[in-house]
């Protein structure tokens, strides 16, 4: 199916968020060395600067973008950077820069696909915790799942200063390294607070449902953000976590993303050596799980968590979620959209989008 440009990629261009139908003209086209295919180039006839339909991919500028797809697996089932890289025989460097651009499109992608969560959703806040380099140097990630479809709708991370017990070699320990590094920042209400924002930014001005545990900071921080628009119901963290909890689907999937995301287990040579990278591996497994992995191994249906609340009418593929560019926001071709014409902003209509 022929590409057809949606919008002049130039931001200053006038063509940009208010294209027409014949904003452009094609302009020949050229030959890549990773696709069989010619490429085809445009030209606008407003601003005449010329565009590809690579211009348009993720995978723009990529050296190798053969390897993205079996990266994004890779890291989307627990794999470390370094045996990642030993198996696609490229450089651990290489291979770190290219997980940051995967990484950085899959937030791109999940905050366009889920700009507006349905009404009637029911959401479920909850924190977990890991570390940076070494065990005393803990960090924070606060998580927001929605309960029904056990879609992941936000994570936030941020430094943890949790002190042990005066007198104890831990406490040495952590005592040399704020000497050494200064006190560490504790972020848990900060990232409490970053998570409720960006769920506030989705649902609108609706009234929400908000369960969580009875840390006495949820209540407050859920009071600030949404003010009288939410109702939270408190379950004691000390409750059995079985799947009669309330909190049964955020404690799930917890477990689940130690499980494929690596930098999170314990005990283990993959843990995060940055928190500020951490949020990039997050992504990675956000979307995996939303968009491209059924919401239960029991389903009948391949339906993800994504397509049961409604915000794509199939799973994607790997191919997909890799396929168009997403920092042109809610402009941004649809990852279902074969031909590039129809965005993500865009009502959701079946027929506009290709198989």
């Amino acid at each position: 199916m022929a590409f057809v440009p949606p919008f002049c990629p130039n931001p200053c261009c006038d063509k940009h968020k208010r294209p027409c139908a014949r904003f452009y003209v094609r302009f020949g086209s050229f030959r890549v060395a990773c696709r069989p295919e010619p490429v085809a180039r445009f030209r606008c006839q407003t601003c005449r600067r010329t565009f590809s339909t690579q211009t348009f991919r993720q995978d723009y500028r990529d050296r190798r973008p053969e390897l993205n797809g079996r990266v994004f697996e890779h890291l989307a089932s627990g794999v470390g950077l370094r045996q990642c890289a030993r198996r696609l025989r490229i450089g651990v460097s290489a291979l770190q820069r290219k997980a940051c651009k995967i990484a950085r499109q899959m937030q791109l992608l999940h905050d366009n696909l889920s700009h507006r969560m349905p009404s009637g959703s029911v959401f479920v806040l909850d924190e977990e915790e890991t570390f940076e380099t070494a065990s005393i140097r803990r960090v924070g990630i606060a998580m927001v799942v929605e309960q029904r479809s056990w879609f992941i709708v936000t994570t936030a991370v941020g430094s943890l200063r949790r002190l042990a017990k005066p007198g104890t070699a831990r406490r040495r320990w952590q005592d040399r390294d704020e000497q050494r590094h200064g006190k560490r920042a504790d972020e848990s209400s900060k990232c409490v607070r970053a998570a409720l924002q960006a769920l506030r930014d989705k649902v609108g001005d609706r009234p929400i449902t908000l369960l969580s545990d009875r840390k006495a900071s949820y209540a407050r921080i859920a009071k600030q953000v949404f003010g009288d628009r939410v109702r939270h119901e408190r379950t004691s963290g000390k409750d059995p976590r079985t799947p009669r909890n309330p909190l049964f689907p955020i404690n799930s999937m917890q477990a689940v993303s130690r499980d494929l995301v690596g930098a999170l287990r314990r005990q283990s040579w993959l843990h995060a050596k940055k928190a500020v990278r951490l949020s990039g591996r997050l992504a990675i497994f956000v979307v995996y799980k939303n968009y491209e992995r059924k919401r239960f191994n029991t389903d009948k249906e391949d339906k993800s968590p994504a397509v049961h609340l409604g915000l794509i009418s199939r799973s994607l593929t790997t191919a997909e979620s890799l396929r168009w560019r997403q920092d042109f926001g809610l402009h941004s071709i649809h990852p279902l959209s074969c031909d590039g014409a129809r965005r993500v902003g865009e009502t959701e209509s079946p027929a506009a989008i290709g198989a």
